[in-house]
């Protein structure tokens, strides 16, 4: 209890606060207000603007792609995904259990189901081994397609998702993909400003998905966006996520059924100002983490959990790893109970009733860290 205690204090100093610090929280420092009341002047405020075309080629350049696709959210940006890698109903989609429900939920609009892999300990992301491992004993190779040998259903995609904005051995996934005729499409919701072996997240595959949620490392409220190198692709999901409306200056004439996903112009204009405070933003993160890692040196018995080998994480939020459940459970207690937010990894996506009767693997670490993390506050200090 006493290490709880240290630990609460620590938190309490590091945000000059005694008032309640939640887990994360939006910073606005730059030119928002300024945008936005541009934005408002200009009366372009929905899916079309100066800011959605600006913010979508700012931000492909950022991350090294040729092409950025703006979204309301990062759940529309992976689920127009999955549609244009062809998945279809009754087809199946490689995924880990350790993520956000959103990942599945997407998987689920399309009609497909999820199948589950391992994750890797130290990356908390999915594991090349286990991705492998399970193709090997369970699939076959038929003109083309990986087919479930169990379920006599096409495997079409993998879903890797980077945890916390820790980057997986996400190479090595793209070369088990390519092997086995699957598309390789990154939910990177949680890793701009990662990098895996000097290469941004969300560009190793076909398609990458970000999320710009309130509780991202730059947000727009609400907001995602899909990054490609294929100019196909990209107009694909252009098309697609603007309810297939064929270029005209006046006719409304649609020629399939699609989405209004598009981002307005309003959220882009926030973004745009975000993005000029993303390096900044990645700096104080950086320098949380090593401020958190002093203190946690003096700390027995629980581990922060920093970037894997080879990368180079945007510490989106900050994760202790204690050294078992009971331990966790009762420091969630306290910590709440004392006005610092903490909370637990997500419940496993294989034991939500939804998903409960998917094919996995066993998932022997994913268990093991959902039982054990916390993530910790983890919000800029300006």
């Amino acid at each position: 209890m006493q290490n709880f205690k240290n630990i609460v204090n620590f938190i309490q100093e590091l945000y000059q606060t005694q008032e309640f610090i939640p887990l994360h929280e939006p910073k606005f420092i730059g030119n928002e207000k300024k945008y936005l009341n541009d934005c408002i002047d200009s009366t372009f405020v929905s899916s079309v603007g100066v800011y959605v075309d600006k913010f979508e080629k700012e931000f492909a350049s950022y991350v090294g792609s040729k092409y950025a696709v703006a979204t309301v959210n990062g759940t529309s940006a992976l689920h127009v995904s999955l549609i244009v890698a062809d998945v279809q109903a009754n087809d199946e989609v490689i995924t880990q259990a350790l993520s956000f429900v959103a990942t599945c939920n997407a998987i689920s609009y399309c009609g497909a189901k999820p199948v589950f892999v391992d994750v890797d300990l130290d990356t908390m992301g999915m594991s090349a081994r286990a991705l492998e491992d399970f193709l090997v004993k369970n699939c076959e190779i038929m003109n083309k397609k990986c087919i479930n040998k169990r379920t006599k259903n096409t495997i079409k995609a993998c879903v890797p998702m980077h945890t916390f904005g820790h980057p997986c051995k996400i190479d090595e996934i793209a070369t088990i993909c390519k092997k086995w005729y699957i598309v390789l499409v990154e939910d990177s919701a949680e890793s701009l400003g990662s990098f895996y072996k000097k290469k941004h997240t969300g560009t190793f595959g076909k398609m990458g998905t970000f999320s710009f949620n309130g509780n991202k490392i730059i947000t727009s409220g609400g907001g995602g966006a899909i990054v490609t190198d294929d100019r196909d692709l990209a107009k694909r999901l252009k098309h697609l996520t603007t309810t297939a409306k064929v270029p005209h200056n006046w006719e409304y004439v649609h020629d399939e059924i699609a989405y209004n996903y598009r981002m307005p112009n309003l959220n882009a204009a926030l973004l745009v100002a975000q993005m000029e405070s993303l390096e900044q933003f990645l700096t104080i993160k950086r320098e949380i983490f090593q401020k958190y890692r002093q203190f946690f040196k003096e700390i027995k018995n629980i581990e922060l959990i920093g970037e894997p080998q080879n990368a180079k994480s945007n510490y989106w939020l900050q994760a202790i790893l204690f050294e078992d459940c009971k331990a966790k459970e009762e420091f969630l207690d306290f910590s709440n109970a004392n006005g610092v937010m903490t909370r637990p990894i997500w419940k496993l996506l294989s034991e939500l009733s939804m998903f409960r009767a998917c094919q996995n693997d066993g998932l022997k670490n994913s268990k093991f860290l959902a039982q054990r993390v916390v993530n910790i506050p983890s919000g800029v200090i300006v």
